[in-house]
């Protein structure tokens, strides 16, 4: 009798995959790289000028280009290019208006009562009275319709300007008789914001006009001579933009401090964030 054959047993090991295999690193890469967008599109939120921001918008709500903002090629055809004049260019300026009074229906000794000048603050324009009373009736603030050509002449050709225009009136130094109190200073005062009055009229815009001041008799244009009626005048500056950014900035600031107070302290009342998202929020709320 044979010996007996001997029994093989085969058993195979089932393995699983450890920790439920490698599904979840995908997702979380997918996350990461949704929290990288995110921060890299906060950041781009953040440091993108305002213009940039509004043609972006404007491109996205209508591409087709109708949207008042909407991106910008980087392309000027010469059709869409501004036409004025440099606003710190006060040679060009004064050439153009020398020319404009030039072609206008005014007497020969009217048009040297209209001095033009360049100074530190930018391009002066002086109207000159005479003893007859040119451009406004004589004691009163009432413009003669030579000043009223005169200016609508001036709001034609500076109304395009973004400078700022500062009007300035002045006396000679006769004493105004009124038993109501009103003098030199009022008349002046008066004299300018009529000049004023009439500009805007013509189509200088309502915030173009920064001041409007009256120097009485105190800046006479002839010193030696107070009461010549060369004296009495009205003035327009023509301000450089430095100039015009200088004081609309300062006009802002008291504004702007207040409005800056308010938002700290709003700030301060909020409760912030902690961890990771309070230190992410820090950063991009950081002034630069």
């Amino acid at each position: 009798m044979d010996s007996a054959q001997a029994i093989i047993v085969i058993k195979k090991k089932v393995t699983h995959g450890g920790h439920h295999g490698g599904a979840w690193k995908v997702a979380y890469a997918d996350f990461v790289t949704a929290m990288m967008s995110l921060f890299i599109v906060l950041w781009l939120m953040n440091s993108t000028p305002k213009p940039v921001q509004e043609a972006i918008a404007g491109y996205f709500k209508d591409p087709l280009g109708t949207a008042t903002k909407k991106g910008s090629t980087g392309k000027t055809s010469p059709k869409d290019a501004p036409q004025t004049a440099k606003p710190d260019d006060m040679t060009a300026l004064k050439a153009d208006l020398m020319k404009a009074i030039e072609k206008m229906n005014l007497l020969n000794n009217v048009k040297k009562q209209i001095e033009i000048s360049i100074t530190e603050e930018g391009l002066r324009i002086e109207l000159v009275e005479d003893a007859k009373g040119t451009f406004f009736e004589v004691g009163k603030a009432k413009p003669t319709p030579a000043l009223e050509g005169i200016l609508k002449m001036l709001a034609g050709q500076l109304k395009d300007l973004p400078n700022h225009i500062l009007i300035e009136g002045y006396t000679d130094a006769h004493p105004y008789t009124s038993s109501t109190g009103y003098g030199n200073w009022e008349l002046s005062s008066d004299r300018a914001n009529e000049a004023r009055r009439e500009m805007q009229a013509d189509g200088i815009r309502a915030n173009q006009v920064s001041q409007v001041r009256g120097f009485g008799d105190q800046r006479l244009h002839f010193p030696d001579k107070p009461f010549d009626a060369s004296n009495r005048r009205v003035s327009l500056i023509v301000q450089n933009m430095a100039a015009s950014e200088g004081g609309a900035a300062k006009a802002e600031a008291p504004q702007q401090k207040a409005a800056e107070i308010k938002t700290a302290d709003a700030a301060a009342s909020v409760k912030q964030p902690e961890g990771l998202m309070g230190w992410v929020m820090g950063v991009f709320s950081r002034k630069k």
